[in-house]
């Protein structure tokens, strides 16, 4: 697949997550958090280039496939890994799901690719050594050139304690223009405190957008113009995987369709209107209820949007 000019640089894991329903039958499906965004942003119709970490085995080969199926490049350099890292995901039944992991994060020694005006990580590849310092100074280094954002999206049977990972968690936070992070994450750094209060602090922190997603009742957005909330759509609930995701990806494709990514853009973020951003909102509301409308990972492409 060919490189783009410009394209959003996708840093963070690939896996395979095997998940168990209430019936007790256990399926295999390619996912990762950050490798649902890129999905996301390619059949969005964005040019999506994931960094990750995968073996040359049979589960790397069927993420490989996935991502090519829609239309994201795999940097060369990610198939390092001794083995493919699993996740075993056990749904409720409303639908949502609990994560065990058997996961090796890692990053071999590359550069900010030139034509990056999104970079994104998240989740495990931000906090898991010894592959989150990597990260880390790939997005310090992409500041100069890229939009920096990231989605916390906690795993906390990986991660360790509340008080072990808001440190890390509010260094990726400081050094990010857009921050997506759900409810249930918050609640879990913050034990008590209001997930639009830790929204507003973090946004007064440096970003120019936080957004906190609350599930089916919609979003909240804090800029330093204004707050906005949004509802979600009325949909029937499949399951929750990648939903998240999808919304990250879709925020990402709708601050770009508004012209507003790229380090150059950064001023004009910071000082995004409040119709501007509710266009978007909505839109990734729209992205997310279909996502959940069916099994797995499985966000619409943009023509699905139109019908």
């Amino acid at each position: 697949m060919s490189s783009p000019t410009h394209f959003a640089f996708i840093i963070g894991e690939a896996l395979i997550d095997a998940v168990t329903t209430t019936d007790g039958v256990t399926k295999e499906h390619p996912g990762g958090s950050p490798a649902n965004v890129a999905l996301t942003l390619g059949r969005l119709g964005r040019s999506a280039h994931l960094l990750t970490w995968i073996g040359q085995d049979e589960r790397g080969r069927t993420i490989e496939q996935w991502l090519q199926e829609s239309r994201v490049y795999i940097e060369p350099a990610s198939a390092g890994a001794q083995a493919t890292s699993l996740a075993r995901a056990s749904l409720s039944a409303s639908g949502s799901a609990t994560y065990q992991f058997d996961v090796e994060w890692d990053l071999p020694p590359v550069q900010v690719p030139a034509g990056a005006v999104i970079a994104h990580t998240g989740s495990i590849a931000a906090i898991l050594q010894p592959g989150g310092a990597k990260v880390r100074a790939l997005l310090e280094a992409a500041r100069d050139t890229a939009t920096i954002t990231y989605d916390p999206n906690m795993r906390p049977t990986l991660m360790g304690s509340p008080n072990e990972v808001r440190p890390h968690v509010e260094t990726y936070v400081g050094l990010s223009d857009v921050v997506k992070v759900s409810d249930e994450d918050l609640e879990w750094l913050y034990p008590g405190v209001d997930p639009r209060d830790v929204a507003r602090r973090w946004q007064a922190g440096g970003p120019a957008l936080v957004v906190v997603t609350f599930g089916g009742e919609g979003a909240f957005a804090v800029t330093s113009q204004d707050e906005l909330t949004v509802a979600a759509p009325q949909t029937t609930v499949a399951d929750t995987v990648g939903a998240g995701d999808s919304f990250m990806g879709a925020l990402l494709h709708g601050l770009w369709e508004q012209g507003l990514v790229g380090s150059v853009e950064r001023q004009n973020l910071h000082a995004i209107n409040s119709a501007t951003l509710e266009t978007v909102l909505l839109q990734c509301t729209k992205v997310a209820a279909v996502t959940v409308s069916r099994a797995g990972a499985n966000p619409p492409w943009l023509a699905e949007l139109d019908e």
